[in-house]
């Protein structure tokens, strides 16, 4: 038997879908925000890193954006993306 999706799950995955399928371009800083909050929510932290200087520096980034959150819970970090999402992708 499967176990039931939460609201919060159900609402965030709605929210992943709109921000993954928007063709909306958002500043770098909110860019950040989405991946770290996504990251977070889905305990995905891995961050790869590649060989050039652009994709280091952005590595960079991205680990400054995970730094800043990493004392959010996964159900927070949840709600902050959906945040984001109703802020920034309106219907």
């Amino acid at each position: 038997m499967k176990p039931t999706k939460s609201k919060l799950d159900m609402e965030f995955e709605k929210a992943y879908q709109k921000a993954s399928t928007t063709e909306l371009r958002f500043p770098p800083d909110v860019r950040l925000h989405f991946y770290a909050y996504y990251k977070r929510a889905t305990d995905d932290n891995f961050i790869h890193q590649e060989e050039s200087l652009d994709h280091r520096l952005i590595g960079a980034f991205k680990m400054n954006a995970m730094f800043q959150i990493r004392g959010l819970s996964k159900e927070d970090a949840k709600r902050k993306y959906i945040e984001l999402v109703n802020k920034y992708i309106t219907d």
